[in-house]
Parts: C-alpha cells; structure tokens; sequence
C-alpha cells in the first residue's frame, strides 16, 4: 500500500511539475508577444505622424514651407522660409475706428544678415538699402522669386514678441487677458 501511495503521490507531482512549466512557458511567450505588438504599434504611430503632407490647405509642417519657399534651396542655406502676410490697416479718427483688409499668406524667405551679398550681387538692393537696413539693425525678406521680380523689404526681428503657445511658468499670458 505504501508503494502505490507514493507511487500515485510521484506521478501528481511530475504532472504538476510539467503544467506549472508549461503555464510558466505560456506566461513568458504571452508577455514576448504583447511586448511585440506594443513595439510594431509604436513604429507605426511614428510612421503615421512623421508622413508629410502635401495638401495645400494645411501648412502646419516646417517642410512643406520650406519647400515653398521662393529659392528654396537658397532660402534654406542663406536664410530662413517664411509664411508672409500682407494685409493693410485702414485708421479714421473722426470717428475713430480701425479697419482691416483681408490678409494674404504667400511662401517668403527672410536673409541672414551675412548673406546679403548674394541680394546685391544680382542688383537686387543697392548699397544705399543696405546700409539703412544694416543701420537700424534688420535684415531682408523677400517674396517672389529671385528671377524675377522680387518684392524685397528690410524686416526687423522683433524677438520680444516670443512664443506665446509656450508659456514656461504655467501662467496665463497677459496678453489672454485683454479678450
């Protein structure tokens, strides 16, 4: 009796042995297989959200300016694209009221200041406007492109205004406030 009693008592315990194995083996090939779909979904999102677009209603992408950027490749070497708005604003004082035209976004590119050389080189401004925009410390932007007939301007870089969206202290900017 005692022999079969250890004899049924070795075989449980083999089979409990082999089905924990089994379980263990089980839980390790379902935690590689989660921990691989997590991976391929994470490379796809990246893919999804690194594509360009190329729809000419959402500039939102840094490439897609650059791209159209009059010059582009001159643009991105010797300055910066741009999105350029034109638009006037119309000032009565009696009564006093203020009126603005619609704005037009058009493709621009603004110069480095050591690189307007290459502005004067193809008689694009002269060095009377060189040296009134270098004067008052700006710089050149243009629209249109080079072959043709720019329109030039000196542009000042107001680096005051900042960012807004990025506002560091978690404080509501004060310019919010006025609405």
């Amino acid at each position: 009796m005692k022999r079969n009693q250890s004899e049924y008592y070795n075989r449980d315990r083999r089979k409990s042995s082999r089905s924990e194995s089994a379980g263990g083996l089980f839980n390790y090939t379902t935690i590689a297989l989660l921990f691989a779909i997590f991976i391929l979904g994470v490379g796809v999102g990246i893919g999804f959200s690194s594509t360009v677009t190329t729809d000419a209603t959402n500039v939102a992408n840094r490439e897609l300016i650059d791209r159209s950027a009059p010059n582009a490749e001159l643009c991105v070497q010797y300055g910066a694209s741009a999105m350029v708005t034109d638009m006037r604003v119309f000032l009565t004082l009696n009564p006093f009221s203020v009126y603005v035209t619609q704005p037009k976004m058009q493709p621009g590119c603004v110069m480095r200041q050591n690189n307007w050389s290459i502005l004067e080189q193809q008689g694009l401004v002269n060095e009377e406007q060189v040296r009134d925009c270098k004067r008052r410390m700006n710089t050149f932007g243009f629209t249109g492109p080079l072959e043709g007939s720019p329109q030039i301007n000196c542009v000042y870089q107001n680096s005051a205004a900042g960012n807004l969206f990025l506002d560091r202290n978690g404080d509501i900017p004060r310019e919010s406030e006025n609405f």
